[in-house]
């Protein structure tokens, strides 16, 4: 039997803040500000990769592209729901799948490039997937919480000067969707694999000079097109229930709400979508007797709020990246 890794001290904890606060920084700099080596830090990442599935990821604002996000939930037949999130997992314009429901329902994060892609999945292939009985497709219409900003950005393992030390300026206001070039989307693609890969590695596999891949990669993320992403075991920082909540709440209430929501610790996505439910939370508790705690004293307290249906995720499948279990 295996031995189970050794719970995350502080370093860690700060060392996973750091990350998600600029997935970019160097060892070196994160080192600086922490006050330890330059090997500590190095040290520290190569353990937590291997221990806590530690990888940073990234990411792309699809609102500054002019293109729609949707959450879509497709009710199965048990014997085939694993194979269908498989199949949804592999496919590059997907961020998130989960099993939930007792195994009978997926829930699927997924970003499509275009309309004919998206009604290709949602009007398409999905409806004629066999057993596959009930598809839901909700478009996101407005993020509270999330993108950029995650729930290791509210594990406040760092003290206010660490975090400032580390926090990049504000990215540029959005004028106009941007259209990117086939030198974005080639720097873009490596990225996605690992948003850590050196300069001199991504001069490689885009085939530019290294100036023109720093240039770029500096313009990306000032205009808030690339952001960086934290995938981690969340069971090893002690939380242990992960859940969706679909909210009914008054139209006049929806921005209090949501707003409300984007403070609350337990809370690492949060945005209003389409549907009967018009706003979508991510939420991570200790267990479930935390999660009826936040649903009764937190949830239940704000104005506005009709109505609940809470999802415990069973199992992920994708987060942000996908490796298929051997």
């Amino acid at each position: 039997m295996s031995r189970p890794p050794d719970p995350l001290d502080t370093l860690d904890l700060k060392l996973l803040q750091a990350l998600q606060t600029d997935g970019r920084a160097s060892f070196s700099r994160i080192a600086e500000v922490l006050g330890v080596s330059d090997q500590t830090v190095a040290r520290r990442y190569r353990r937590l990769r291997t221990t806590a599935g530690l990888r940073v990821v990234g990411m792309t604002d699809e609102s500054r592209l002019g293109r729609q996000s949707w959450l879509v939930r497709l009710r199965c037949t048990p014997d085939v729901a694993e194979q269908v999130a498989g199949a949804l997992a592999r496919r590059p314009d997907t961020s998130y799948v989960g099993l939930i429901s007792g195994g009978t329902e997926v829930i699927c994060a997924m970003k499509p490039r275009s309309g004919q892609e998206r009604d290709e999945l949602l009007f398409g292939r999905l409806p004629r997937t066999p057993r596959v009985i009930s598809v839901s497709a909700h478009c996101m219409l407005h993020s509270y919480y999330g993108g950029p900003l995650g729930w290791l950005n509210k594990l406040r393992a760092l003290d206010p000067a660490e975090e400032a030390a580390l926090t990049r300026p504000p990215v540029e206001a959005a004028t106009a969707p941007v259209v990117l070039d086939t030198e974005d989307e080639a720097l873009l693609a490596v990225l996605r694999r690992d948003g850590r890969t050196p300069l001199t590695e991504l001069r490689t596999g885009t085939g530019q000079t290294e100036s023109a891949v720093k240039r770029r990669l500096d313009r990306l993320r000032s205009s808030g097109i690339l952001y960086f992403d934290v995938q981690h075991d969340r069971e090893l920082l002690g939380h242990a229930t992960d859940a969706m909540l679909w909210i009914t709440v008054a139209p006049s209430a929806l921005a209090t709400v949501g707003r409300a929501l984007a403070t609350h610790p337990e809370v690492g996505f949060a945005a209003a979508i389409t549907g009967q439910a018009n706003i979508v939370a991510s939420v991570l508790c200790r267990d479930t007797g935390a999660l009826y705690t936040y649903l009764s004293e937190r949830i239940g307290a704000l104005d506005g709020v009709q109505g609940v249906e809470t999802t415990l995720t069973l199992r992920q499948i994708k987060q942000l990246t996908y490796e298929p279990t051997r």
